[in-house]
């Protein structure tokens, strides 16, 4: 682990900006960057495109260290080169963004509520190319779909499981058990999760360090508890399907919440953009998801 990278995370303002769309979310990716179907005839050249748009938007001047402290990237990301450096050496070398690694490899069917890890058989082997590829971090996302609390004790567990694996390797884990932001009992998950992630803090290993990435809540400042931990590097903030307005009016009334958005910092940017228009406007939502993360009610 990286104390230097380690005291950017902890203690840095700014946020997180999440470009890991993997596999099943990259068409819907592209076609809001305004790239069709019909543009790509296999997979290959599908996640080409994709990283011809995450280039674009990593190598924009208002990408930098001053407002962004990591960036989450999807395993083809983590493989492939800008400017011939490894995506990860760009973000940290050029940028000084903390490069963090998308482990997991998408959600079982859901049981009890809840929609697990797929099993992830070769981690082990992806963990140690992180390390070689000077990653900081993981994130591993799994879903929480009603508030049955069997499920969420569960999903807690795996969480906490898998980060202590991903630690073992001197990387941070981001655990991101996602509530649905559109089911009629999110409050009462909420309130359910919150005393599980209590509960498995208690049990960590004293010197394992990991982040919450946490949709946001219904009842505001929930988690902000949390970040009072000693095992807990940071809180951040999933969009979930939110606005970019709304995402940031919400975030706002979370003091110890910093941002890890996706479609909420790309909205609004498009291929066809000019160079000119397409700085302004990621400009405009990097500013605004910044002041949301440092400045709040």
């Amino acid at each position: 682990m990286n104390a230097k990278q380690l005291g950017i995370m902890h203690t840095g303002k700014g946020f997180i900006a999440a470009l890991d769309q993997s596999g099943g979310s990259t068409p819907k990716a592209l076609k809001a960057y305004g790239i069709k179907e019909d543009a790509y005839s296999n997979e290959e050249e599908m996640f080409e495109l994709v990283h011809e748009m995450r280039t674009r938007i990593i190598k924009s001047k208002e990408f930098n260290s001053s407002k962004i402290l990591g960036s989450i990237l999807f395993e083809n990301t983590m493989d492939k080169k800008i400017d011939g450096l490894y995506t990860a050496d760009f973000l940290w070398e050029k940028k000084g963004i903390l490069p963090i690694l998308k482990i997991d490899k998408g959600l079982a069917d859901e049981k009890n509520g809840v929609r697990k890890f797929k099993p992830m058989p070769d981690l082990d082997k992806l963990l140690s190319r992180a390390v070689e590829r000077n990653i900081f971090g993981t994130k591993e996302r799994t879903v929480i779909n009603s508030a049955n609390a069997k499920g969420i004790k569960e999903i807690v567990e795996e969480q906490f499981e898998i980060g202590k694996r991903v630690a073992s390797y001197g990387l941070v884990p981001i655990l991101e058990p996602e509530v649905t932001i559109t089911i009629e009992d999110k409050a009462e998950a909420e309130d359910i999760l919150k005393a599980e992630l209590i509960r498995s803090l208690n049990n960590l290993p004293r010197d394992t360090k990991i982040i919450f990435k946490l949709s946001l809540p219904t009842k505001d400042g929930l988690y902000d508890e949390l970040a009072s931990d000693p095992h807990v590097v940071r809180i951040v903030a999933l969009s979930g399907g939110y606005s970019q307005s709304k995402a940031n009016l919400l975030l706002k009334k979370n003091k110890q919440m910093i941002a890890s958005f996706s479609r909420a910092l790309s909205q609004g940017l498009t291929a066809n953009l000019s160079d000119a228009e397409f700085e302004a406007m990621i400009k405009i939502s990097i500013d605004k998801i910044y002041d949301a993360s440092v400045n709040k009610d």
